[in-house]
This record gives C-alpha cells, sequence and structure tokens, in this order.
C-alpha cells in the first residue's frame, strides 16, 4: 500500500525537506554572488527577484532528476555527485568572477572613447550575468538534499512531488530572504560610493568564494 501525504512518516519527510532546504539557502554560493552582481549590474529589485527565484527552482528541477537517478542507479551515483557539485560551484564562480575583472580592465579604454562621444562605458548584459547565476545553481544539484530521495523513494510518486514541492518553496524562501537583507544592507551602507571599483571587487569576491568552495566543498 502507497503511505498517503497524510501519513506521519510522508508528513516529517516533506516537513525535514523543507527545513534541509530553507538552511541549505544559506550556503554563500545561493546568495552571495547574486547580491554582488546586482550591486555592479544596477539592477532593480524586481529583477534581482526574478532572478533568484529562477536559480533556486532551477536548483531544485536539477537536485530532483538527480535524485530520481540515484533512486534507479543506487548510491554510487549519490557519492559521484556530492564530489562534482563543489568542483561545479567553483568553476562557474570562477568564471564569472574572471568576466567582471576582464570587464574591469576593459573599462578605462571603453571609458576614453566613451567619454569623447560623451556616453558611459558598456555594461556587461544583464541577461548574460543573470544566466550565468541561474547555471551556477543549475548545474550544481544540493547534495545535501539527495539523501532525501533515498528516504522517499519507496513512500510512492505523491510524497516524491511533495518532497521536491516543499524543497522548492524553502530554498527560494532562503534564498530571497538572504538576497533581499543584503541588498537592503549594501543600500544602508551605500556601497554605490564604491561604483568606480564595483567589478574588481565583485571579480575578487566571486574568484575568492569559488578558492572558498573549492577547498571546503559546496
Amino acid at each position: 500500500m502507497v503511505p498517503a501525504l497524510t501519513d506521519p512518516l510522508a508528513l516529517s519527510l516533506i516537513g525535514g525537506g523543507f527545513a534541509t532546504a530553507l538552511l541549505h539557502a544559506a550556503l554563500p554560493t545561493h546568495w552571495l554572488p547574486f547580491v554582488l552582481v546586482a550591486q555592479a549590474q544596477g539592477w532593480r529589485t524586481t529583477r534581482l527577484t526574478a532572478v533568484t527565484t529562477v536559480a533556486a527552482l532551477a536548483h531544485i528541477i536539477s537536485t530532483a532528476l538527480v535524485g530520481l537517478l540515484i533512486v534507479g542507479a543506487g548510491l554510487a551515483l549519490e557519492t559521484w555527485v556530492e564530489g562534482l557539485a563543489p568542483r561545479l560551484a567553483a568553476v562557474f564562480l570562477a568564471l564569472l568572477g574572471l568576466f567582471y575583472l576582464l570587464r574591469s580592465l576593459r573599462a578605462p579604454a571603453l571609458a576614453g572613447a566613451a567619454g569623447a562621444l560623451g556616453e558611459p562605458p558598456a555594461a556587461p548584459g544583464h541577461r548574460t550575468a543573470a544566466l550565468g547565476l541561474i547555471a551556477l545553481l543549475a548545474l550544481s544539484p544540493g547534495e545535501v538534499l539527495l539523501p532525501l530521495y533515498l528516504t522517499a523513494s519507496d513512500q510512492g510518486a505523491g510524497v516524491i512531488v511533495a518532497l521536491t514541492l516543499a524543497m522548492a518553496l524553502g530554498t527560494a524562501i532562503g534564498m530571497l530572504g538572504l538576497v533581499l537583507l543584503a541588498r537592503a544592507g549594501a543600500q544602508a551602507l551605500r556601497l554605490d560610493r564604491w561604483a568606480r571599483y564595483e567589478r574588481v571587487l565583485l571579480g575578487l569576491a566571486l574568484l575568492g568564494l569559488a578558492l572558498f568552495v573549492a577547498l571546503r566543498g559546496h
């Protein structure tokens, strides 16, 4: 007999998935790059919220797909993903960091040319920045959430779907909460005064975060 969603074990599993995802979203890779990139790109809160939400959902979709594969393939795939996810996150953070550092190196030449034309130097494309952030999480499934799929494997499809939705909600709430709090703090500190250095600082911060992830894990 397939357990119902009102079964105590199913409810505890779904609740545990929500709580785990909420706490998992507090990892720096899940919110700090969004704040830094939004500051450098001059994004409005609406754009930042949209990109963060899409990235959170992409993160859970990739986690769910890998989780279902683990249910079918066994623990060997889980071990492989646990080793790969931090490396993927570090690579994407490093690429984002290098992207902004290279843009900062081109800025003086662009600024000189733009000064003659009376226009500011071009900023990195908003779509490029947004897709980079989304890819960071979409290609780095939450390995701490994967064991929950093994636990739910004998609970039925309804419980697995409910677990995935609970994790998506927890991830989105956690990421959005931290992103918006950090953004409010940045505005309160008037970090816009550092605008001339924003790309250098952003690149260095992302590279530092990539090094931290590579050394300490996701």
